[in-house]
């Protein structure tokens, strides 16, 4: 029986980039890698429902620049900045070390051709009880209909519409080809939180094949 390898970090270094930038010594690689994992976690509690993609880290000696990819950039910024800067104590406070951290919002301009923010809708779709087929049918509907998606895949694992025996259930519109280095594929998943248990959310979306930069100077 084959393994399933994470579409995203199949892919890095062709499609894909790494989302944490930094160089460390060996004293301070499990360091870098604790904080990093901390600043997400700060992140995605802090903004639960703030359409975001992902995290981006990056390092200096002296700066931690921290890059939230969302569709809600006034929710994340808040009223003056006030947002920005509620979340910069808390990333300090995680952290415990004095550092200059830099916050940068960037908006996601097309949220429906966005793995991580079509799981969280269908997420949040699940958790208000609305029947996960009716879910299933309209999230890829609203995703096909965009002109740079060739293909989409859901998939919805747990107690379905509150079943006795937890199911898999998948919807896939278009094509998917998982075994293409070169195919850009953005993948992503969430967890649903319900009256009847947890329910795992599941997003492939194929937006076409492509190189990275890197990859194009080498061929």
């Amino acid at each position: 029986m084959g393994n399933k390898v994470q579409a995203d970090l199949y892919r890095l270094g062709v499609t894909h980039d790494w989302k944490s930038r930094w160089f460390g010594t060996k004293q301070k690689m499990a360091d870098y890698l604790k904080q990093d994992e901390t600043i997400r976690n700060v992140v995605s509690k802090h903004l639960p429902n703030a359409g975001i993609s992902y995290v981006e880290v990056e390092r200096s000696p002296e700066a931690l620049h921290v890059t939230i990819h969302t569709s809600k950039a006034g929710m994340v910024i808040g009223r003056g900045g006030t947002g920005i800067d509620e979340l910069k104590h808390k990333l300090q406070k995680a952290i415990g070390e004095k550092m200059d951290i830099k916050v940068t919002v960037e908006e996601v301009k097309n949220p429906n051709e966005n793995a991580a923010i079509v799981a969280e809708t269908i997420a949040t779709q699940l958790e208000k009880r609305l029947p996960f087929r009716r879910v299933l049918k309209q999230n890829l509907n609203n995703v096909s209909q965009n002109y740079a998606v060739e293909g989409v895949r859901v998939a919805l694992s747990g107690r379905l519409d509150g079943s006795e025996m937890s199911r898999s259930e998948y919807a896939t519109e278009g094509k998917i080809p998982l075994t293409t280095i070169r195919a850009d594929i953005d993948y992503a998943q969430k967890t649903a939180y319900t009256k009847y248990g947890t329910v795992g959310v599941k997003v492939w979306i194929y937006k076409g094949e492509k190189l990275s930069d890197y990859a194009q100077q080498r061929s």
